[in-house]
């Protein structure tokens, strides 16, 4: 048997803002139960390097609790890096989509930040049991976008949409944007509209 991580060591090194510390000690909370765990990684998220609480995010979307969910919101709305806020996404939509919709559409809306909102499409684009409709909304903002990555992730999650639910309403208005996005400058938003509407025709 493997011995269990000395909590207090993983403590100390937590709070020692010594990156090569605090990240392996972040990482060791794996094998840590959640009860004791999920404290040391609230406690990651008041460090002062962003990447121990990016990482401590990433900790809080796989040990859930409902303390977790409260400060992985409060990092959506008020950390001042995008790697955090988007870690913070991520983390929240492993919940449950449905909870963590409003949350992420909210953040999608407010946030221009393009890391941040590709971290959010990426996060629900997959998701198998979504609602299309909240597809089609997010992919309608993306698209508007002045980021080119965020307009490419738009016209995938369109794509998504014409090809696994063809005969729906949010379908019809996916091909529509789809076409639209032809005439993209950015040649890889291009690419993923037509990709996106050689699926459409594939599933007709």
């Amino acid at each position: 048997m493997s011995q269990s991580p000395d909590l207090e060591q993983l403590r100390a090194a937590i709070v020692s803002g010594d990156p090569g510390r605090a990240m392996p000690a972040l990482a060791n909370l794996r094998e840590v139960p959640a009860q004791q765990a999920i404290p040391l990684l609230l406690l990651g998220l008041e460090q002062e390097m962003f990447m121990i609480r990016s990482l401590s995010c990433a900790g809080l979307g796989v040990k859930q609790s409902e303390a977790g969910w409260e400060a992985l919101i409060n990092a959506l709305e008020h950390d001042d890096d995008a790697n955090v806020r988007a870690e913070a996404a991520n983390a929240l939509a492993s919940y449950s989509v449905e909870r963590a919709w409003p949350e992420l559409l909210a953040a999608f809306r407010r946030d221009t930040q393009w890391l941040l909102r590709c971290s959010v499409l990426s996060a629900l684009a997959e998701q198998p049991e979504i609602d299309p409709a909240w597809l089609l909304e997010l992919a309608s903002l993306a698209i508007g976008d002045n980021d080119g990555t965020v307009r490419v992730g738009g016209a995938e999650i369109l794509g998504r949409l014409v090809y696994e639910w063809p005969d729906g309403g949010e379908a019809q208005q996916a091909r529509a944007l789809l076409q639209r996005l032809q005439a993209d400058p950015d040649h890889r938003v291009v690419a993923a509209a037509l990709d996106g509407l050689q699926a459409a025709q594939g599933a007709d």
